[in-house]
């Protein structure tokens, strides 16, 4: 018996070594191991003559950050700026942005401020690509951002403590522009809900002749003050700034040109009324012309302006009132050669490109049918081609198209099925292309205009998928009951017996425009979905009601209404799952965050017939707490829709909790505040309903730092596997 004891043993060991298992998958392995993630290009600026661009790595030869090179026609990579020339004396220069000045004589040297997107600040530093030396443009204590070169290369201008200054290249000269800005008179800049929800960072903007600068004014004095706690000392202190919620009163908004030589600020005239929004400033073909986007507070009514610079005198040239309402794009571009302009809409029931002239007549819908652009990417005039992003090949697929502006020629540039990121280089004869699907991460390539691929720059390495037990995203339609149909994935497990019944938890975003059911790589979350598929998990997600790719009546089913359709459609999904031979429909879970923790603490609240778990990071949890351009777009201001805000809010459904519940929050988040958590506790506790609650001291809406996001999914992790 021993003998064969003995023998079972070698053989299993020879198996084992023949057949090696798979490496079991942990949250740390998720934040640790960037195999799973793919390499990309950091950085990516197109410079000189459009053959060659430059990108950030990091040099292990000057051991540290450097700029490189690649030059197409030389089909070579080589160091541009290397981190052992960027001193000033003998100190080294940290930095984390750089950009270079139109005639590619300058780079400037900058670091990133907390943004939703790339934020100049800290110390700016000026290097001469010619003579290799280095400046400093301005060293301060103080904070400052949003630097940028003069369309002639010959200054640079940034926001110093809410005022706008330029720098002369040629004698280092700075000069004070404007002289108002104060704690709560901003210049050049934004308060916090114009910079998260028009996705504004830098509140000024250059006149093509280099002579006067364009910027917004902001007057915040009037929105409320918000008080958040730190927990950082023994009395603790507070984090305070402006956040208007819904019906509060928003800044009062200015749009200036102050003119380089005398520091004289002229105000555009954009109206007598003072409670409106202006989401966009671009200069036209003309530097003596200023287009201002004059959006109304309900925001279903947009202006196009065009004001003389000289006298602040404006005239509407472009209107457009929507029922629900109006999405604020970049997708705006006016011709160098011709006085007509490029600007997008959803007027035709999806999302296209139009063409006008400076009078405000329609000269062509460029494209239509029944897809949405996204981006408007690059205009060449020279050879009458529109670039633009699109969803046409496939609602779940990106792809690259050129048109010309009458519309004709219409041509896809992109060709692999897949989530395609582009960009074009300044003359407009080659791209950059990164796709991904839902399977494999981002393989980058350099493609000539015309869709021909010139090199393949990064390939993934997909070797981890023998080490790791990852399972295929795969994609299906379901009908809802009332026959509304909505586009899912679904993760299995990796060993799927089709005669047994498994768990599902539901993932959602679910908020007006998003799209998850995509074919993109996704980030650590993706990842963190196989672990819990390699654990006997199906994961399930869709794209209910009201969210993008599918035209402004699929869309904007949710105006005035948030979270009917939403939880509506993700009972559907569990109804969907329910059906299917494989699921245990008693063990159906939801989780999100921000939005999608709204909805998933809405649904277990409303669909506790269906859902046995919900995980509800960073929810909102009543609209009025949230704050009022984003809220007041999808639902108008309480007052005049207070029953909306009553029925789409998780907070007046606590006693109808059945299932378990997470709720998660970060106690310094400054978007969802800690106040929407709190507020959904007390009315649990009001109705004596159980609820874990895991709060993290000190952490925004993003939940980072450190061990958090690690202590963050094994906490979600373990939730799931005791409750699923």
């Amino acid at each position: 018996m021993k003998n064969k004891l003995v023998v079972l043993f070698l053989v299993i060991v020879s198996f084992i070594s023949v057949y090696p298992q798979p490496n079991v998958l942990t949250v740390k392995d998720i934040y640790s191991n960037r195999q799973f993630y793919g390499k990309s290009l950091q950085g990516v600026q197109w410079f000189g003559d459009g053959s060659r661009y430059s990108f950030l790595k990091y040099d292990k030869e000057a051991n540290g950050l450097s700029i490189f090179q690649y030059d197409i026609l030389k089909d070579e990579e080589s160091v541009l700026i290397s981190a052992k020339d960027l001193k000033i004396g003998e100190d080294k220069i940290e930095f984390s942005n750089y950009m270079w000045s139109p005639d590619s004589k300058y780079v400037l040297l900058t670091g990133v401020l907390p943004a939703r997107k790339i934020k100049s600040g800290g110390s700016f530093y000026l290097y001469d690509a010619a003579s290799k030396k280095v400046t400093i443009v301005s060293e301060s204590q103080d904070e400052q951002k949003n630097a940028m070169f003069s369309p002639d290369s010959k200054k640079i201008g940034f926001v110093k403590g809410n005022n706008i200054f330029s720098y002369d290249i040629a004698s280092g000269k700075i000069t004070q522009l404007t002289f108002d800005g104060s704690e709560n008179v901003i210049n050049g800049a934004f308060d916090w809900v114009y910079e998260e929800e028009f996705d504004l960072i830098t509140g000024w903007e250059w006149a093509p002749d280099s002579k006067s600068i364009a910027f917004w004014q902001l007057d915040q004095s009037q929105e409320p003050l918000v008080k958040v706690a730190k927990w950082d000392s023994l009395h603790f202190n507070f984090l305070e700034y402006r956040y208007p919620k819904p019906g509060d009163n928003n800044a009062i908004v200015n749009v200036g040109v102050v003119t380089l030589e005398n520091a004289k600020t002229k105000w555009m005239n954009t109206g007598t009324e003072k409670d409106i929004y202006i989401p966009r400033i671009k200069f036209t073909n003309c530097p003596e012309t200023l287009s201002i986007q004059r959006l109304n507070r309900l925001q279903n009514k947009l202006e196009l302006l065009a004001a003389d610079t000289k006298t602040g005198e404006s005239k509407v040239i472009y209107s457009e009132t929507d029922s629900a309402w109006i999405d604020i794009t970049n997708n705006l571009y006016f011709y160098k050669t011709k006085d007509q302009f490029i600007i997008s809409s959803d007027k035709d029931g999806y999302n296209h490109l139009y063409l006008y002239d400076m009078n405000g007549k329609l000269i062509d819908q460029i494209t239509k049918g029944k897809f949405e652009i996204k981006d408007l990417v690059k205009v060449d005039e020279k050879n009458d081609l529109i670039y633009f992003t699109s969803n046409k090949r496939d609602v779940m697929y990106m792809d690259l198209f050129s048109v010309k502006k009458n519309g004709s020629g219409l041509k896809m540039l992109t060709a692999d099925e897949g989530y395609h990121s582009c960009d074009i280089s300044s003359n407009c004869e080659y791209f950059i292309d990164r796709v991904s699907t839902a399977n494999t991460p981002a393989i980058t390539s350099i493609v000539k205009a015309n869709g021909k691929q010139v090199k393949e720059l990064i390939r993934p390495d997909l070797s981890f998928r023998k080490s790791y037990n990852f399972s295929p995203v795969e994609y299906l339609k379901f009908k809802t009951e009332d026959g509304v149909e909505l586009n899912a994935c679904i993760i299995k497990p990796h060993n799927f017996d089709p005669n047994k019944k498994y768990p599902v938890l539901m993932a959602n975003y679910s908020g007006p425009g998003s799209q998850i059911v995509i074919d993109r790589y996704g980030s650590a979350e993706f990842v963190w979905y196989q672990m819990l598929a390699e654990k006997g998990y199906i994961v399930f997600y869709l794209d209910n009601r009201g969210t993008g790719g599918r035209g402004s009546e699929f869309k904007k089913i949710v105006y005035k209404q948030l979270g009917k359709y939403e939880v509506q459609d993700m009972i559907e999904g569990a109804k969907y799952l329910g059906s299917l031979p494989y699921v245990d429909k008693d063990r159906i879970g939801i989780w999100g965050w921000s939005y999608g923790g709204y909805v998933s603490a809405f649904t277990i609240l409303k669909g506790s017939k269906y859902f046995k778990a919900a995980v509800a990071v960073a929810p909102v949890t009543h609209w009025k707490f949230y704050d009022s351009i984003y809220s007041e777009r999808y639902m108008q201001t309480p007052q005049l829709n207070p029953q909306g805000y009553e029925d789409g809010a998780p907070v007046n459904y606590a006693e109808d909790l059945k299932g378990k519940l997470l709720i998660i929050h970060g106690t310094a988040d400054d978007n969802v505040h800690f106040q929407n958590s709190v507020e959904l506790v007390n009315k649990l506790i009001e109705n004596n309903k159980p609820v874990d609650v895991m709060y993290y001291p000190e952490k925004d809406h993003s939940i980072y730092g450190g061990m958090t996001r690690i202590h963050l999914f094994e906490k979600i992790t373990n939730f799931i596997l005791n409750n699923l």
